[in-house]
């Protein structure tokens, strides 16, 4: 479903206005927040009340959707889309309720009853975040959980679909294959990250090179606005549409669906996996792949990924090398041949299929898996996690690989994925999109550490982990500033509080994320949400609040 902004012209201009009666609610708000919320405790009347009032639009009303702590699907449906074990915790803070939107007015009686009642609002779109911010705070707040906002509408005549933000990144591609062939679309390689997020924060994925990111493929949005306003590209301005792409949407308001652009792909593609231990060469053969990575044919994106492993007792690094080709076995196969004959393909690596099959084998699914599984929204399993990120901008010399191969063993547990650049991310400027990390990069870096012991002991354990690994790379990786991925949420790099942070606090993780950029999404935030209602731990800030904030 794509909303149809002239139908809720009225409705946008409803909540431009503030009813008296709303101003009496919030002056006892606070002494209210501390009583129980059973079911026959006022606060939750007098929310449902609001929302119900600032939602008379839609069919099911608003309390059908809503889900406070006694309900008994609250709990279920908080945990739902929680893929880090680390924020499901008995300790971890709980939203005050839920909202599952399923008409846009939902959505903006949340943000007009949040406003009233000094709530955050953590917005959820069902993907992986991997800090937890879309679903935790620190102060008082509720959840609009988008999973029921997740329509997909296809016209390969003129390849472009509108894409709502609960929706899955596997959802999509199935929705795109049943419709076309010859048509895919440039996101991530896991089938349950949910679009929301994805297309706000970069997105990238195994065709970049040739593509680009997500980001650089859409072509419009629907957002609802601080103040209610449904707005799509036309109406927010050329600056809110710039910011959303890349820059998060979660600080300047609720994305509701996108525009993408469909590519072109081949009816055959190919596909490779081969790993290859220390034992068999793979310090010389990562050493090359990163002089060959970036430069390569930008039909074909080889992906490295590097662990700790242990073979009869012996302990040693193996590199997995994973790739996509958008082109047949005896092409790749002569580029292979000629760029990286180090990693000594044969034949029978190759694998020819349609691109709708290369995304199941991506996600480690066996060959001839139905693409049915692209629907199944529910990864296999859930785990305590912490990942990072950086960008190789010189590739590592043989004895650099050799000191990280000690420290992997050393700490055994942390793996690293290589994504090469270059191709299309080296023609597009960093100032297109608040996504910076163009020409110049050779390679992403992802960090993960992943475990199954629960407590805090464990988790201080794998966290320190990882954390030793991050800091070991420090003479190795991009410098002035040290730059991360946005979609890699990274709460080491430093926080906002609960998004209160001055200009100069926020920009000491916002320049790892945006580079030159970030100034230009401080103005864009400042011009949008004066006020900083939509806040969280690394939001974008508004210059107007802080200096109001001081002020007083």
């Amino acid at each position: 479903m794509v909303v149809n902004l002239a139908k809720v012209t009225k409705l946008n201009s409803h909540f431009m206005e503030t009813p008296s009666s709303c101003a009496i609610l919030a002056a006892g708000f606070f002494l209210l927040l501390h009583v129980s919320m059973a079911a026959s405790n006022p606060t939750q009347d007098t929310f449902l009340q609001c929302l119900s009032n600032h939602s008379q639009y839609s069919s099911p009303p608003i309390s059908a959707v809503t889900y406070f702590p006694n309900n008994s699907s609250y709990t279920s449906i908080l945990q739902s889309y929680i893929r880090n074990l680390r924020f499901i915790t008995p300790t971890t803070p709980k939203p005050l309720f839920i909202v599952t939107p399923t008409h846009v007015s939902h959505i903006q009686a949340s943000i007009f009853c949040s406003k009233i009642h000094a709530l955050q609002v953590r917005i959820r779109s069902g993907g992986h975040d991997y800090d937890g911010l879309s679903y935790v705070s620190q102060v008082p707040f509720i959840i609009v959980d988008m999973f029921s906002l997740r329509s997909i509408s296809v016209k390969v005549e003129d390849e472009s679909a509108w894409v709502e933000s609960g929706a899955t990144l596997g959802e999509v591609y199935y929705r795109v294959a049943e419709q076309s062939k010859i048509h895919g679309f440039p996101a991530g390689v896991c089938p349950t990250v949910g679009v929301g997020g994805h297309l706000s924060g970069g997105g990238y994925g195994n065709m970049m090179r040739k593509y680009g990111l997500s980001v650089d493929n859409i072509l419009d949005a629907q957002i609802v606005d601080v103040d209610g306003r449904l707005l799509d590209r036309e109406s927010m301005g050329e600056d809110l549409f710039w910011a959303i792409r890349g820059g998060g949407g979660a600080s300047f308001g609720v994305i509701v669906s996108w525009k993408i652009k469909l590519v072109p792909v081949p009816e055959i593609v190919t596909v490779f996996r081969v790993e290859r231990t220390l034992e068999q060469g793979a310090t010389d053969i990562v050493h090359q792949w990163q002089y060959v990575a970036d430069t390569i044919h930008e039909d074909l994106f080889i992906r490295a990924v590097v662990m700790q492993s242990n073979k009869k007792g012996h302990q040693t690094v193996k590199a997995k090398f994973v790739a996509l080709f958008l082109g047949n076995a005896k092409n790749l196969h002569a580029l292979m041949d000629e760029s990286l004959p180090q990693l000594g393909l044969k034949h029978e690596d190759y694998i020819e299929m349609s691109w709708i099959e290369s995304v199941l084998y991506w996600s480690n699914y066996p060959i001839g898996t139905s693409t049915d599984v692209l629907l199944e929204r529910q990864p296999s399993s859930e785990k305590f996690l912490k990942k990072k990120s950086d960008y190789i901008q010189e590739p590592m010399s043989k004895s650099g690989l050799e000191e990280l191969w000690k420290k992997m063993i050393e700490l055994r547990k942390p793996v690293l994925t290589f994504n090469p650049y270059g191709g299309k991310m080296r023609e597009i400027s960093e100032l297109e999109t608040p996504f910076p990390h163009r020409a110049g990069n050779v390679y992403k870096i992802q960090y993960s550490v992943n475990w199954k012991e629960e407590g805090v002991e464990a988790a201080d354990k794998n966290l320190d982990l990882i954390r030793r690994l991050y800091e070991f790379m420090t003479p190795y990786v991009s410098k002035s500033p040290r730059c991360s991925y946005l979609n890699y949420r990274d709460v080491d790099l430093g926080t906002n509080g609960n998004g209160n942070a001055s200009y100069s606090e926020a920009s000491v993780w916002g320049t790892k994320y945006f580079k030159g950029n970030f100034d230009r999404l401080v103005q864009v935030k400042t011009a949008v949400d004066p006020g900083n209602f939509f806040s969280y731990e690394q939001s974008i800030p508004s210059l107007t609040a802080w200096e109001g904030k001081m002020a007083g």
